[in-house]
């Protein structure tokens, strides 16, 4: 059974706004959103992805 500690998040770039990436993430360690550098297709460069709800 999975546990409810790890979520599931999507990563929403920056620039573009689209919704590029879904990844997990601890939710006792880091209870802040998370942001991440992570290359946007659409952009063809390396951006800043914030977490969405």
């Amino acid at each position: 059974m999975a546990s409810d500690k790890r979520v599931d998040v999507t990563l929403e770039c920056t620039s573009c706004k689209r919704r590029n990436y879904i990844t997990k993430k601890s939710k006792v360690n880091n209870r802040e959103r998370i942001e991440l550098k992570k290359y946007c297709k659409w952009e063809r460069s390396h951006t800043v992805h914030k977490e969405t709800r």
